[in-house]
């Protein structure tokens, strides 16, 4: 991830589920705030132990971080970015995940708008 940094003290993921937008879908729920850190991004990737053993939540957790990253270029700078996974993630194909991530990503301000040629393909 090339602009991207971890996102891993508790503090900042609570301000983000307080003060932060968030937007909810069927494999994930989406929360973005700006940052003061210019155009640097942070993710966070959350994943519940009712999701699963460990090696289930790392598989749930490398597929967003790897969505994200594919999509990393479309994405605006300078906000902190926290995604929960909901339990219908566990089982959804990759596309899915990697297009209902950026669908609210997109709702939420954090993402350029679709191009035209590939919202008409």
């Amino acid at each position: 991830m090339i602009k991207t940094q971890s996102l891993n003290e508790n503090h900042r993921f609570r301000a983000l589920y307080g003060r932060g937008k968030n937007k909810a879908g069927k494999t994930m729920v989406v929360y973005v705030m700006k940052n003061r850190l210019g155009p640097v991004d942070r993710l966070g990737i959350t994943v519940s132990k009712k999701l699963g053993h460990a090696v289930t939540r790392n598989r749930i957790r490398r597929r967003i971080r790897e969505a994200y990253r594919l999509h990393e270029q479309e994405i605006k700078s300078g906000y902190d970015i926290v995604i929960v996974a909901r339990h219908a993630a566990e089982h959804a194909p990759f596309e899915a995940l990697m297009d209902e991530m950026m669908q609210l990503l997109r709702q939420l301000g954090a993402a350029e708008a679709k191009p035209e040629a590939q919202a008409n393909a």
